[in-house]
């Protein structure tokens, strides 16, 4: 279990999550059309596969829909 917080709410998140590629899979969430946030920082969706997730980071995310 890793103690993340998740847009505003604090979470246990369980499961392998070494990368924000891994947390995205965890939380059901896909890799495309989801934008990240992490420790206030904008992700590249390239770079969701190598960077890291520890214990306590903050993380926003936003599903891109379309629609009418």
């Amino acid at each position: 279990m890793m103690t993340l917080w998740i847009n505003g709410e604090k979470r246990e998140v369980a499961g392998p999550v070494g990368t924000v590629a891994e947390l995205l899979v965890v939380i059901g969430l896909p890799a495309d059309g989801t934008l990240v946030e992490q420790n206030g920082l904008a992700l590249f969706p390239r770079d969701f596969a190598v960077i890291p997730v520890v214990a306590n980071d903050r993380f926003e995310f936003v599903r891109i829909a379309a629609g009418g």
